[in-house]
């Protein structure tokens, strides 16, 4: 019989207040939240997926845990921008929720890399996005928010306009982690449009795990772009070797990207 835990924790790793299910669990809060303050979610085995919205102002969120406990640290808004929406996290009334995923959820074509709930940290808990630049480390430009499933491009800064920002500088890269083999047939890039402040990259690499790359040409728009590829089995994609427009000095930089695709039983991994 399964069972998931959800919990809040104090700074002083104190139960606040916890509860636990065969399927789904949940909290509701009278509360602010303090200094310090995180979730934990324990389940009673992993790997698996759950899926979990911590806040009613953030959507629920596949998540995949290669760990039986999973951490998720309050954020708390100390920089002058804000990639959440208002009120996320920092109304007095509140309630979180988690499950675990059924088998429809888990087996459906669909966007691997989103996620709701990633941290800027590495908590086991997958996708993951990381980058070697963000620019002036502020959170409003973390390479987390270019997974958080928010496509407005046409600003930058506080929410909903939150992207990736590369702190100028030619070699940066992003990847998202997986945590687990995926199989991935295509990619849907949003760049950020937020001109005359932004410019576009030209073209860009995508990176596998397991070695195999794609070129993909990119245009100067603010909508969607998609590309298709022959299915790959890997563990990460690398957003990587951008190449900027070079008759602009302007700031390119990403809203959203997205991985379609499946994912994959350990017996299908080499196939």
């Amino acid at each position: 019989m399964s069972q998931i835990t959800l919990s809040l924790y104090n700074q002083n790793n104190e139960i606040v207040k916890t509860n636990t299910d065969e399927y789904d669990t949940y909290l509701g809060f009278k509360r602010a939240y303090a200094w310090g303050d995180y979730f934990q979610v324990d389940v009673d085995h992993a790997p698996c997926y759950i899926v979990a919205q911590l806040d009613p102002g953030l959507s629920p969120a596949l998540i995949y845990l290669t760990e039986p406990t999973w951490k998720y640290r309050i954020f708390f808004d100390l920089q002058r921008e804000w990639p959440y929406s208002k009120g996320v996290f920092s109304n007095r009334f509140s309630y979180a929720k988690v499950r675990f995923a059924n088998p429809e959820e888990i087996k459906m074509h669909q966007n691997l890399a989103v996620n709701s709930h990633d941290q800027h940290h590495d908590s086991a808990a997958f996708p993951h996005a990381w980058a070697n630049a963000e620019t002036e480390n502020l959170s409003v430009f973390w390479a987390k928010n270019a997974i958080d499933g928010y496509l407005e491009n046409h600003g930058h800064g506080n929410f909903p306009f939150q992207s990736w920002g590369i702190a100028g500088r030619d070699d940066a890269e992003l990847i998202i982690k997986f945590g687990r083999h995926v199989k991935l047939d295509g990619v849907g890039i949003v760049l950020r449009a937020d001109y005359p402040h932004d410019t576009y990259w030209k073209e860009a690499t995508l990176k596998f795990s397991n070695g195999q790359e794609e070129k993909v040409h990119l245009e100067n728009t603010d909508q969607r772009q998609k590309f298709s590829f022959k299915p790959v089995v890997t563990e990460s994609l690398t957003f990587t070797n951008l190449i900027k427009d070079s008759e602009s000095d302007a700031f390119p930089a990403l809203t959203e990207i997205e991985a379609y695709g499946f994912n994959i039983t350990t017996n299908e991994n080499n196939k």
